[in-house]
């Protein structure tokens, strides 16, 4: 267990947005995270977990607590002949195991290539790429509930997953610290390629027999492409959630825009590409001050150096207002504001 004060946080969020900490403690493993909330915690004063900080804007600085899982770790729990349990330790970097998975020939998780942040926040946003939630491949979370410092578990009916969220973003936020993550992949692939450009990229390849090292690859390619690396421009991914509308707005929406991007959700509404509303708004690429939306993917805002989180809240909500004044329609915010 590692314990600062004053800690700068411009690298604990990928944003690299620069903001303090008052206290940011790394947790190494279970027993870390039980001691230091039975014994050390002030939970007189704010406090909450990270992870790596890729779905976050920080736009103060943070007068309490913050915890990081730092444990590692693969572990196979269980097998059929059609499936494999799989423990992933919170601190791991949930790409790291995407490509464990894929190495080993487990499908399931190979549509959530490149997806950035670790596997302790994967159950909190439930994360998605590519025609695929991350619950459908979920079991378990084990957590340890901070008031008590008592170990605790929860299944997938518990969870409340919906898109982009679940219990732990409700009822239950900055309640547990989620110490391992529980994932049951198939043995026998079942490939979702009908989304996106995914196919296309596929027909690009030489092969004879499709893989889910192929359709990572694929993926990979896909996103690279579009994505900026946080290393060059600080950003956090999607900024925005993909909206929902009712039928009859999208039937109004598609009468006046033909090549609206949309798909239909099982319970008749669509789901709407916000970049694609974001685009036909003409704000691909705008940029004010140190902060754009980037010029290849219209979901992402980028920090171009320098930008305060609070000018990079601005910056949204101006794109916000824009794309409600054109289409009326509300994009709701993907990042968590702190």
């Amino acid at each position: 267990m590692k314990i600062h004060s004053n800690y700068n946080l411009i690298h604990a969020n990928t944003f690299g947005v620069e903001a303090f900490a008052d206290t940011f403690v790394h947790l190494e493993n279970e027993a870390d995270a039980i001691d230091f909330v039975q014994h050390h915690l002030d939970k007189n004063k704010p406090y909450m977990l990270i992870g790596e900080g890729s779905n976050i804007l920080f736009t103060k600085d943070y007068q309490g607590t913050l915890m990081q899982m730092q444990n590692k770790g693969f572990e196979l729990v269980d097998e059929n002949p059609n499936f494999v349990w799989i423990r992933a330790a919170a601190g791991e970097i949930w790409d790291d195991f995407v490509a464990w998975s894929v190495q080993r020939k487990y499908a399931g998780a190979e549509n959530l290539s490149k997806i950035p942040g670790t596997i302790g926040a994967a159950p909190i946003q439930n994360i998605g790429a590519y025609g695929v939630e991350f619950e459908s491949i979920f079991n378990t979370v084990e957590a340890i509930e901070i008031a008590s410092g008592k170990k605790q578990r929860f299944y997938l009916k518990e969870l409340n997953f919906g898109y982009r969220d679940s219990i732990f973003k409700t009822k239950l936020k900055n309640k547990f610290i989620i110490s391992s993550v529980i994932l049951k992949l198939n043995k026998f692939p079942l490939f979702k390629t009908d989304y996106g450009n995914i196919q296309e990229e596929l027909n690009k390849m030489n092969y004879e027999n499709l893989n889910v090292a192929l359709v990572r690859e694929a993926i990979s390619t896909i996103r690279a492409s579009k994505l900026p690396d946080p290393k060059e421009f600080g950003n956090a991914g999607s900024f925005f959630k993909n909206p929902i509308v009712v039928q009859e707005k999208y039937a109004s929406l598609k009468l006046s825009y033909p090549n609206l991007i949309a798909y239909e959700l099982s319970n008749g509404n669509y789901k709407l590409a916000a970049g694609w509303l974001i685009d036909r708004a003409g704000l691909k690429g705008f940029t004010k001050g140190k902060v754009a939306v980037h010029k290849n993917q219209a979901l992402i805002i980028v920090n171009l150096g320098g930008a305060k989180g609070s000018e990079i809240l601005a910056f949204s909500e101006e794109i916000q207002q824009k794309v409600f004044d054109l289409f009326g329609v509300e994009l709701e915010r993907e990042v968590n504001l702190i």
